[in-house]
């Protein structure tokens, strides 16, 4: 259960823009954030655009277990992030892979930080331990913001996917949150 409730809620007070948990009715938007970044660059390994019905069929499985929130601006979304399961193995259950996209228009304004702090708290409320992300290199804005948050790289694969007649590397950033009580290796011994 995301936290925020469907209405306009804005993160702190001096945000005009809020953010809420996506709707079905948000994938038109997120599909024009998303598709853009399919068709112009290698940030996403997808090279086919993804349909409204795709998308809402795609929120709705996040949904199941995680939160998809959006950035509402005017009637528009301008970004999104949502957490999905790191793999499938039961004993990764704790760790999630993050993903965070702001529209092109609206880089630089704190969307993508905003949107990312607010799916962490929620991700420490659920008592996730580790939030991995992915990001195509090179892409110094992408690992400012994840630094920035306190990611710390700890991966990289080179030449893993081939799009636009490339080869690209992926690195990865690892958070860590606190995770379930009484399961960390810092937590104090009781008897």
């Amino acid at each position: 259960m995301f936290l925020m409730s469907n209405k306009k809620q804005s993160i702190t007070p001096e945000d005009k823009s809020p953010v809420r948990t996506a709707r079905a009715s948000d994938a038109p938007g997120i599909c024009e954030i998303y598709n853009y970044y399919i068709s112009h660059t290698r940030i996403s390994f997808e090279e086919q655009p993804v349909s409204v019905k795709e998308m809402e069929e795609r929120i709705g499985k996040v949904q199941q277990k995680f939160c998809w929130i959006v950035w509402e601006e005017d009637g528009e979304i301008a970004g999104y992030a949502y957490a999905s399961p790191w793999r499938v193995r039961s004993a990764y259950r704790y760790s999630v892979e993050s993903t965070v996209y702001v529209h092109r228009d609206h880089h630089g304004r704190g969307i993508g930080s905003r949107l990312y702090r607010a799916l962490l708290k929620d991700l420490e409320e659920r008592e996730v331990r580790k939030v991995i992300a992915g990001i195509t290199q090179p892409n110094e804005k992408s690992v400012r913001l994840h630094e920035s948050l306190g990611f710390v790289k700890c991966a990289l694969f080179t030449d893993v996917g081939y799009k636009m007649g490339e080869w690209a590397d992926v690195g990865y950033w690892e958070k860590s949150l606190p995770g379930p009580a009484g399961l960390n290796k810092d937590d104090e011994e009781t008897t």
